[in-house]
C-alpha cells in the first residue's frame, strides 16, 4: 500500500495521477481542516486520462463544507484508476499564496 500526501490549493491540484503502464485501487481519502478556527470548502473530481476537469461531468464532492479541525474521509467505494486517470481538488478559502487550510491523503494499491 502506499499513500500521497498534497496541501490542497485554490486552483486544480491533481493529488494523484497513475503513471504508465499502472493500474491504481484507492483504498482512502481523507481530508483534514488543519485549521483551529477557519471553515473550509472543497470540490473533488475523478478525472479521467485525456479529460480536462469539467464541474458538470467530473466531479463527485461539490463544495463540501468541513468544520475548523474536522475530517472528512471518503472510504466506502474503491475507485480504480488506469494510465492518466487522476483525482484532482479545487478548495476554499485562500489561505495564502493559493494555498487552503485542507491537506488530502489518498491511499492506493497497485493492481
Amino acid at each position: 500500500m502506499a499513500i500521497v500526501n498534497r496541501r490542497l490549493t485554490t486552483t486544480q491540484l491533481d493529488a494523484i495521477t497513475v503513471p504508465a503502464s499502472k493500474t491504481y485501487a484507492i483504498t482512502n481519502i481523507l481530508v483534514c481542516n488543519n485549521s483551529a478556527s477557519t471553515a473550509a470548502n472543497f470540490d473533488m473530481h475523478f478525472i479521467p486520462s485525456g479529460d480536462p476537469l469539467d464541474n458538470n461531468v467530473t466531479r463527485v464532492i461539490n463544495n463540501l463544507a468541513l468544520p475548523a479541525e474536522e475530517t472528512f474521509t471518503f472510504d466506502s467505494e474503491r475507485i480504480i484508476l488506469s494510465t492518466g486517470d487522476k483525482i484532482s481538488f479545487v478548495a476554499s478559502p485562500d489561505a495564502g499564496s493559493g494555498n487552503t487550510t485542507l491537506s488530502v491523503t489518498l491511499s492506493f494499491l497497485e493492481v
